[in-house]
Parts: C-alpha cells; sequence; structure tokens
C-alpha cells in the first residue's frame, strides 16, 4: 500500500469490547511490517461501559504528532463513539461501523462498511470477547494498512497463550467477512 504522509485509524467503542488492545496489536503489526508507529490510547475512568480509543498512526516518514485528528479510517462499535469521531473523518477516509449499537448514521461515507460486527462474533464464536479483533481483521483486510501475516504474528505475541486459538478464529471470521463484503 502507498500510505500518505502518515495513515491515521481510530478505533473507538466502550470500555470493555478490547479496543486498546486491538490498536497494541494493530500498531505491533505495522512495526512487524517495517513502517513507523505511534499508538495512543484514551478511555474514561469507568472500566467497562465508558468511552475508549485507540489512535494509530501509521507511516513510512517520520510521525511528529501522536494523536489521531484526522482520520483516514474510523472504526466505531458504539453510537456514542460513532457520533463523537464521525466528523473527524476525513473525506475520502474509511467508516466502519458495528451495526449492532450504532443504529443512526449521520453522515454516510462513500467507503463506508456497516456490519453487525458482534452478533455476528456471538453467532459464529459463541460469545462477543473477540469482536475487536473480527472488526479489526476486517479493518486491515479492507485498507491493506498492513500484511496478513504481520496482524497474525501481533495478535500471536499480544494476547494470553489460553486466549491465541480463539483470537485466531477471529481473525479468519474477520478476513471472511471481508470477502464476503467483496472486498
Amino acid at each position: 500500500m502507498k500510505f500518505p504522509k502518515n495513515y491515521e485509524v481510530r478505533l473507538s467503542g466502550s470500555g470493555g469490547q478490547g479496543l486498546i488492545l486491538a490498536g497494541i496489536i494493530l500498531a505491533r503489526a505495522a512495526v512487524l511490517d517495517g513502517h513507523n508507529v505511534t499508538q495512543t490510547q484514551s478511555y474514561g475512568p469507568e472500566s467497562r461501559g465508558g468511552y475508549s480509543r485507540a489512535d494509530v498512526i501509521i507511516s513510512d516518514q517520520d510521525i511528529y504528532f501522536p494523536e489521531a485528528i484526522n482520520f483516514n479510517c474510523l472504526l466505531a462499535l458504539t453510537q456514542e463513539a460513532c457520533d463523537k469521531y464521525l466528523f473527524d473523518l476525513r473525506d475520502s477516509g474509511v467508516l466502519i461501523i458495528d451495526t449492532t449499537y450504532v443504529k443512526n448514521l449521520a453522515l454516510a461515507a462513500e467507503n463506508t462498511y456497516e456490519l453487525p460486527f458482534t452478533d455476528i462474533t456471538v453467532n459464529e464464536l459463541g460469545n462477543p470477547i473477540t469482536t475487536n479483533i473480527v472488526s479489526l481483521s476486517f479493518l486491515v483486510k479492507v485498507t491493506g494498512i498492513v500484511s496478513d501475516e504481520a496482524l497474525e504474528t501481533s495478535i500471536r505475541e499480544s494476547v494470553r497463550p489460553a486466549f491465541v486459538e480463539i483470537n485466531m478464529k477471529a481473525m479468519k471470521l474477520g478476513f471472511k467477512l471481508a470477502k464476503e463484503y467483496k472486498i
């Protein structure tokens, strides 16, 4: 993929959805692919249910400001996150929303992908715990910002050994969803 100066990604939702981990995984995968990366995170005072976001900036050049401010890609897993960050998405940006929780889209961009990620994860894998990996894997296929191999290695290195197998299934499910979406 040919990068703009900085490719900015915001992963957003609520606490407990694993978005901070997803941001760390994405950043590590970009490093494995040989890119310069920053990863920042922010979350509310509540450990579960409050807001949560992770920003990842990937570049082949020096990165001078560590936080995403004008995203190339926004993943929103909750209505609140979508409402809060949608207008910071570039005009040509990619918007990925979880329609399990995002019911009203104020602005539909040309590159909008709407899937019920949480519902699909529950139906296919038995519980919603890996929705972060399913949606991250979908994002990776849509954007091409990191290689499949780097993502897999990063997941394996970032999750506890007991959870590697379920996260590999989640990654493959995200890839499958992207293929079915005709990407």
